[in-house]
C-alpha cells in the first residue's frame, strides 16, 4: 500500500525538465518574471516591435485539465505580413518557418525564462535560394527578435 501511495504522490508532483541550455542559433533570455509575466510580457514586446502574435500553444493547461501538473511552457509564433511577402519573393520554401517562435518555459524557482532560434538560423537552408535578400530580410528579424527579448525580461 505504501509503494501505491508513493507513486500516486510522485505522479501529482510537477514534472520538471532541465533548463533551456543555449544550442547552436538560439538565444536565450533568463528573467526574474514569472512564467505569467513574462508570457504577457513578450506579447506585448511583438507587437511593440511592429510584430503580431500569429500563433500561441503550449500543453500546460490541456496537461492541467488531464491531472497533470507540469512547468508553464508556452510557445508564441511572431512574424507579420510585411515580412511574408518579402520572404515570399525570395524563396517559397523558406515560408514553411514562418512564423518564427519564442519560447516561454518555467524555471524550478518559479522564475521563466525566454528563448528562441534566431531568425537568420532558421532561414540559413535557405539562403542558396532566397540570396542576399533572404539573408537582409533575416538580420531585420534578428534585429526585432533581439529587441523583444530584451524589452520582454526587462
Amino acid at each position: 500500500m505504501r509503494a501505491l501511495w508513493a507513486a500516486i504522490c510522485l505522479l501529482a508532483m510537477p514534472a520538471w525538465a532541465d533548463s533551456i541550455e543555449p544550442l547552436a542559433g538560439w538565444a536565450v533570455y533568463p528573467s526574474g518574471k514569472s512564467y505569467e509575466s513574462l508570457v504577457e510580457d513578450t506579447k506585448a514586446a511583438v507587437k511593440e516591435n511592429g510584430l503580431i502574435v500569429v500563433t500561441q500553444a503550449g500543453p500546460t493547461k490541456a496537461a492541467a485539465s488531464r491531472g497533470i501538473t507540469i512547468p508553464g511552457n508556452r510557445v508564441i509564433g511572431a512574424f507579420n505580413n510585411d515580412y511574408a511577402v518579402r520572404v515570399l519573393e525570395t524563396s517559397t520554401n523558406a515560408m514553411i518557418e514562418a512564423p518564427i517562435r519564442f519560447y516561454v518555459t518555467e524555471e524550478k524557482d518559479g522564475t521563466a525564462t525566454l528563448s528562441y532560434k534566431t531568425p537568420s538560423f532558421v532561414f540559413a537552408p535557405y539562403t542558396d535560394e532566397g540570396g542576399e535578400a533572404l539573408r537582409e530580410i533575416a538580420a531585420e528579424l534578428d534585429a526585432k527578435f533581439q529587441a523583444v527579448a530584451e524589452r520582454a525580461v526587462k
